[in-house]
């Protein structure tokens, strides 16, 4: 495998969950009835469709194909929070929780791609910001769940 291929392959994984997380937010902000958390759920997704575009742009000038749309994985994700949503009694904060642990797992997923170290500086630059910008929606999450 190429060095440009396996850099791909590792940046199109961080798209397909940021193409998840940015569906997810968006089903969040249909689940909720708080017009506060309507608006962060609806600024974390469009924040995610920039890290997916970002990634996108990335992957190209690698030479490589970007992914186009996000994982099984991540539907089943979405079609869980859904169904948890339907059945519990604080929707939510049962979606809440689901995004915080959702935003936890796309933050490990960071700092396991960020181990690598073949990765340019503008690519790790960008990694690392998003990295960031993840977990300040944790910090910010965690805030809202012991509000609600």
């Amino acid at each position: 495998m190429k060095y440009t291929e396996k850099i791909s392959n590792k940046l199109n994984e961080l798209l397909e969950k940021n193409y998840d997380a940015e569906k997810g937010y968006l089903n969040s902000a249909e689940n909720v009835d708080s017009p506060r958390l309507k608006i962060f759920f609806k600024n974390r997704a469009s924040e995610r469709s920039q890290f997916a575009k970002d990634l996108r742009t990335e992957i190209l000038s690698y030479g490589q194909i970007p992914e186009d749309d996000g994982s099984f994985k991540g539907t089943m994700h979405r079609n869980w929070m859904s169904l948890k949503s339907l059945f519990s009694s604080n929707d939510e904060e049962a979606i809440l929780e689901e995004a915080i642990r959702g935003e936890k797992a796309s933050f490990d997923e960071y700092c396991e791609i960020l181990k690598e170290d073949n990765f340019t500086p503008s690519t790790r630059k960008m990694l690392e910001n998003q990295k960031q910008q993840i977990q300040s929606a944790i910090n910010s999450l965690m805030v809202k769940e012991e509000l609600a």
